[in-house]
């Protein structure tokens, strides 16, 4: 297996909680270990049903559907802990990569280089565990390394989300994130408006992010051109506990409306644009996971916009900036939110 899950830590945790029956999320990835541990617990007689929809993160616990079934814990796996209100019990078990990151850095030392001499270092939930291990490497051949703390969305120093970047907003020269795909990278990009520099520990290889970003801003202001001259607009809330953005969805209807376009609230679990077949909207807003609308974009027949993209479609603000959810101070987790994340 690709990744680490520790079956008896989570066994301990729910013996702790004298749990008889739990419900196991999971992600695509993590469907094999997910059998496996739900094989493991029946063994030791704790009933374990698999959870089959689709994951997409720690915002989307299904915690509510193991309410529903009886359930004394929810076991989530893949995703580290993040603050939400929970209806049971959640165990939230990170999935850590078994990859050295150090083989990939050694191999682009020369080109970290360009990036300045101080640093600041992010990475996933999957290579949190040798954040500390590559910061000391880093530190032996002459960088000066910073990792931020992030907000209280966020479990570890140094960890990024697909919708918050809080941890890379320190005082450095440019930001190398470790592992792999665009997406996380390409937001540290927008986020930060620093040098991004993507190593990834896998393949080893390197990209620099600043021509993706700036193909990317022009394609988003292609897709705020189409929405120019749109009079109807559907503003979509997801009803995921871990996107839930009420209130901000609610202040791009005003502003919409006040500035002579017609806008109404549509609330959605999974949010795509086959659903949306035979409403009359001329385009869309979503005010939920930002990688909705930017990953998503070319199946939506109609414009499809951020928050920060609808006002700059108003005029409000002249530079594109990356739409985040951010958390608030990092507190004690609440009792129902018991992470599995030993990093170290």
């Amino acid at each position: 297996m690709l990744h680490e899950i520790s079956k008896d830590e989570i066994l301990k945790e729910l013996q702790k909680l004298k749990a008889k029956k739990v419900l196991i999320q999971s992600p695509e990835g993590l469907r094999r270990e997910a059998y496996e541990l739900a094989a493991f617990l029946e063994e030791n007689g704790i009933n374990a049903i698999i959870h089959g929809e689709v994951n997409y993160g720690a915002c989307d616990p299904a915690d509510k559907e193991a309410k529903l079934l009886g359930c004394d814990a929810l076991i989530h796996l893949g995703h580290s802990y993040m603050k939400l209100h929970l209806e049971v019990p959640t165990i939230f078990v990170p999935a850590f990569a078994k990859v050295d990151v150090i083989e990939a850095l050694r191999k682009n030392i020369e080109e970290i280089r360009k990036l300045g001499r101080r640093i600041i270092l992010v990475t996933t939930a999957q290579h949190i565990h040798q954040l500390e291990r590559a910061k000391k490497f880093l530190e032996e051949n002459g960088f000066q390394v910073v990792i931020g703390k992030g907000d209280s969305r966020v479990s570890w120093p140094g960890q990024v989300l697909g919708c918050n970047y809080s941890a890379a907003k320190v005082e450095g020269d440019g930001v190398l994130f470790l592992g792999s795909g665009i997406f996380h990278p390409l937001g540290l990009a927008l986020s930060t408006k620093k040098k991004v520099l993507a190593v990834n520990p896998y393949s080893g290889d390197f990209m620099w992010m600043d021509e993706l970003k700036e193909r990317f801003i022009r394609k988003r202001w292609a897709q705020i051109a189409k929405a120019i001259d749109a009079k109807r607009f559907g503003v979509i809330v997801s009803i995921k506990k871990g996107q839930l953005r009420l209130r901000e969805a609610e202040r791009i209807v005003k502003l919409l409306r006040k500035y002579g376009r017609e806008a109404r609230l549509i609330i959605m679990n999974d949010v795509s644009y086959m659903k949306l077949e035979g409403f009359p909207f001329d385009a869309y807003v979503v005010v939920a996971c930002p990688r909705v609308p930017i990953d998503d974009y070319e199946n939506w027949r109609k414009p499809v916009l951020t928050p920060r993209e609808i006002e700059l479609l108003l005029g409000l603000k002249e530079e594109y900036e990356f739409d985040e959810i951010p958390g608030g101070r990092r507190e004690k987790d609440e009792p129902l939110g018991i992470s599995l994340h030993k990093a170290g």
